[in-house]
């Protein structure tokens, strides 16, 4: 089991927060972009509950990662983690997971909805650190959610777009304003201008049951996908 100390806690919307951790014993933290780690947290009642969640941040070159989550009513963890103050510890174990980026790189779109976010902020910053990672290939990031105040990390990937003429970001939203400027509806909507006619894409897909088994549906039955192609995480 190893010890984190929290250096940052940041709103991301009212329910929502991003945490930055420092395991300063490691020296280092080694993982993948992609990867998770797992909270671990006794209970009033003496269990130990354990959660876990995806990385937010690149990989570093000091022992730091970040994590974001949501609030959820009557959840021991996240309330918990949610109300931590700065300088506090928690307990880890980590990195683990397999929802990583494949190689060899081809063009890829990166699906996302609520915090399923997180481990594609950590793809993207680790691709667009270094210019051999991304070169010679296109990436866009489709990221779905009901409410404008959902859209989280926005100014960074819009400034990732406007750096990176091969990084493309769509935002949209399912139950917007009447005065909303930016996509509507669901991440398939979006995927399907995306990857019609695209099978020597490759597909990374972070989010709720439904909106994976839809959007696997999409690429592997209306566009004939190869399955392999595919690369999922559900977080429900």
């Amino acid at each position: 089991m190893l010890t984190a100390t929290l250096t940052k806690s940041i709103h991301l919307s009212s329910e929502t927060k991003h945490l930055e951790f420092e395991a300063a014993e490691l020296g280092e933290f080694n993982f993948k972009a992609g990867q998770f780690v797992t909270i671990r947290q006794p209970k009033p009642d003496g269990k130990v509950h354990s959660r876990a969640y995806s990385i937010a941040s690149p990989p570093r070159d000091n022992p730091t990662f970040d994590i974001c989550l949501n609030r959820v009513e009557d959840g021991f963890m996240s309330n918990w983690l949610c109300d931590l103050e700065v300088g506090a510890s928690i307990s880890f174990h980590g990195p683990h997971g397999l929802f990583v980026m494949r190689e060899p790189k081809h063009d890829a779109v990166f699906i996302a909805t609520g915090t399923g976010i997180a481990p594609f902020r950590s793809m993207a910053q680790w691709l667009f650190a270094d210019p051999q990672r991304n070169q010679a290939h296109e990436y866009w990031l489709v990221y779905g959610t009901r409410y404008e105040d959902g859209i989280y990390y926005q100014e960074e990937f819009e400034e990732m777009q406007r750096r990176h003429p091969n990084f493309h970001y769509i935002a949209t939203l399912s139950r917007c304003r009447d005065d909303w400027q930016g996509c509507r509806g669901y991440v398939q909507d979006h995927v399907r201008q995306v990857a019609a006619g695209r099978p020597d894409m490759q597909a990374y897909i972070c989010g709720l049951n439904n909106m994976v088994d839809a959007n696997r549906k999409l690429l592997t039955e209306e566009f004939a996908w190869d399955k392999k192609r595919i690369v999922f995480e559900r977080y429900d």
